[in-house]
C-alpha cells in the first residue's frame, strides 16, 4: 500500500480560545431512573489481577472480579454501559457490567504480549486494541474473531478512535503517531515529533479538535487538524509536563484542559486558552500516577495510581473527593463512563 506520510513541525505555543461547554454535576453513582443501567460505571484494574466496580458517590466497591490469567492493563467502559473490556497479558476479556457473574461474556486471545488500550466503537458494533506484539487490531463483539490487524513494526503503547469512527490513531515505541484509515483500511498520515522516542499515550478531543500525545521525553505534543498540511495535523505546541517519567494524557471533554499524570505522583492540569501553561497540580498520591479519566461535563478527574488507590478529584476546587481504596497492589487502569 500507499507508504503514509511523516510530519515534521516548529513547535509554538500559541492557542485560539475553545468555547465553554454545558456544566452539569449530576450526582455519580446512581441507577437510572427506571432501574436499568448504573448512570456511573467507575471501574479500576492493576497488577492484583482485580476487577472493581465502584459507587463512585461513595467510594464503596461494588463488585470484584478476579483475572485468572494476567495482571490489568487497561480498560474501557462501553458508551452504553452494558461492557467492561480489560486488555492483560495478552488476552482481552470482555464482562457484564450488569451481571454478577465473573465470567467474562467474551474473551480475545489475538494478540501475542501485553494489551495496552482497548476501546469500543460508539455504536458497540466493535471494539479495537493496540498491544506490545507491535499491532493494532478490531474486533467483532459478536463473536471472539479479529476484524482487522495492523502491524505498527514497533511495540504499540496507546490507541484512541477518532471521533468520526472511522481512523484509529496509534502511539508507538519508535516515536510514530499513525493515523489508520478503516475504509482505505491503510496508515494514511504518520506524525514523528522525536524519531525513536516512545509515544506513551494518546488523546483525542471529542470534538476532534486537538491531538494530544505524551512522549517518553516527558514533553506533550499538540496538533490541530489541518486538510491543507501534507501529513493532515499541524503542530500546535509542544511543552514539558514533568520533569520525570510521563505516563498519561486526558483532553477534556470540552477540549479546554490537557490533564498529565506520571511518576512524580501529581496529576497536573494545563490550560488550552492559558498557551497551555499549568493551572493546577493536584497531590494526594504516594507513588507513580499511571492513568487518568475525565467526567463527562469535565468537572471531576479520576486518577489511578500505584500507591494501589485511585481518586476522584473536584476540577474546580482541586479537591480530592473521594478515595477508593481496595486493591493490593498497584492500580493501572481507570474507566469512567457518567454520560447521561
Amino acid at each position: 500500500g500507499r507508504r503514509p506520510r511523516r510530519g515534521g513541525h516548529a513547535w509554538k505555543a500559541t492557542a485560539a480560545p475553545l468555547p465553554p461547554q454545558p456544566f452539569p454535576r449530576a450526582p455519580l453513582g446512581r441507577r437510572g431512573a427506571r432501574g436499568g443501567a448504573m448512570a456511573v460505571v467507575l471501574a479500576t484494574g492493576g497488577f492484583d489481577s482485580r476487577l472493581r466496580l465502584w459507587e463512585a458517590t461513595t467510594g464503596i466497591c461494588t463488585r470484584s472480579i478476579r483475572i485468572t490469567d494476567s495482571q490489568v492493563n487497561c480498560l474501557a467502559i462501553s458508551r452504553d454501559k452494558r461492557f467492561l473490556a480489560s486488555g492483560g497479558n495478552p488476552a482481552i476479556h470482555v464482562f457484564d457490567v450488569g451481571s454478577s457473574t465473573d465470567a467474562p461474556m467474551l474473551t480475545y486471545d489475538g494478540h501475542t504480549s501485553n494489551v495496552m488500550s482497548v476501546g469500543f466503537q460508539r455504536d458497540g458494533k466493535w471494539m479495537f486494541s493496540c498491544s506490545e506484539d507491535n499491532t493494532v487490531k478490531i474486533w467483532d463483539l459478536r463473536a471472539p474473531t479479529c476484524q482487522r490487524d495492523y502491524n505498527c513494526g514497533r511495540r504499540v503503547n496507546s490507541c484512541v478512535l477518532h471521533p468520526n469512527q472511522g481512523t484509529l490513531i496509534s502511539g508507538d515505541d519508535g516515536g510514530s503517531v499513525r493515523m489508520w484509515d478503516l475504509r482505505r483500511d491503510a496508515c494514511v498520515h504518520e506524525l514523528v515529533p522525536i524519531e525513536n522516542t516512545p509515544i506513551r499515550a494518546i488523546s483525542m478531543a471529542n470534538d476532534a479538535s486537538m491531538l494530544a500525545a505524551a512522549s517518553h521525553s516527558s514533553d506533550m505534543f499538540v496538533w490541530t487538524p489541518d486538510d491543507s498540511a501534507e501529513e493532515g495535523y499541524t503542530a500546535l505546541v509542544r511543552f514539558k509536563a514533568t520533569t520525570k517519567y510521563l505516563l498519561d494524557c486526558a483532553v477534556s471533554p470540552d477540549a479546554r484542559t490537557i490533564a498529565t499524570c506520571g511518576s512524580d505522583a501529581h496529576v497536573r492540569l494545563w490550560s488550552v486558552e492559558e498557551g497551555f501553561q499549568e493551572t493546577a497540580k493536584f497531590t494526594g498520591h504516594t507513588g507513580w500516577v499511571w492513568d487518568l479519566v475525565w467526567s463527562a461535563d469535565a468537572g471531576y478527574l479520576v486518577s489511578a495510581s500505584a500507591d494501589h488507590t485511585a481518586k476522584l478529584w473536584d476540577v474546580r476546587t482541586g479537591q480530592m473527593i473521594r478515595n477508593y481504596s481496595g486493591h493490593s497492589l498497584a492500580i493501572t487502569a481507570v474507566a469512567l463512563n457518567d454520560i447521561a
